[in-house]
């Protein structure tokens, strides 16, 4: 018997297409979902009364001079804050999240410790990009902001 030769037809082809295209949506519809379930977005609850504020906070922040510089090193992580001279600087108060940018489920609150050079504290850190998002309260009241990118090699 012999074997007939199938055809491409015109239904092969839009039913190929079709698929293709519903697998598309299909993905971008689920990470378009995940995004939006996992994002926080809140970053303050009155942008208006924040904006107000802000070159204030900004001007005061500056006038420290302060440079902060993230580092790790096993399970530890170090913030080296500067001031203009380079010399360490030992603040009132000290408090920081550590977590990921993309989302908030590894976020950390370290328990920071002046070792006479550094903020130095435990951490659980895989390897990628870690963001410290981190607030000092400078000797004379001043509030410092900042966040700072530490990067974690695997």
């Amino acid at each position: 018997m012999a074997k007939r030769e199938r055809e491409f037809t015109g239904k092969h082809a839009l039913m190929l297409f079709g698929g293709a295209f519903a697998v598309i949506i299909g993905v971008n519809i689920a990470l378009a979902v995940s995004a939006v379930k996992t994002f926080p977005g809140l970053e303050v609850k009155n942008s208006y009364v924040a904006s107000q504020e802000f070159d204030k906070r900004r001007n005061a922040q500056e006038a420290l001079g302060w440079s902060v510089y993230a580092s790790s090193a096993g399970d530890q992580v170090k913030l080296e804050i500067t001031d203009a001279d380079g010399n360490p600087v030992e603040v009132a108060k000290l408090t920081a999240t550590l977590g990921r940018a993309t989302h908030v489920q590894d976020d950390q609150q370290p328990e920071f410790a002046f070792d006479g050079q550094a903020y130095v504290a435990p951490a659980d850190l895989g390897p990628g990009n870690w963001n410290i998002r981190m607030v000092a309260r400078a000797k004379n009241g001043t509030e410092f902001t900042q966040r700072v990118i530490l990067h974690v090699k695997g």
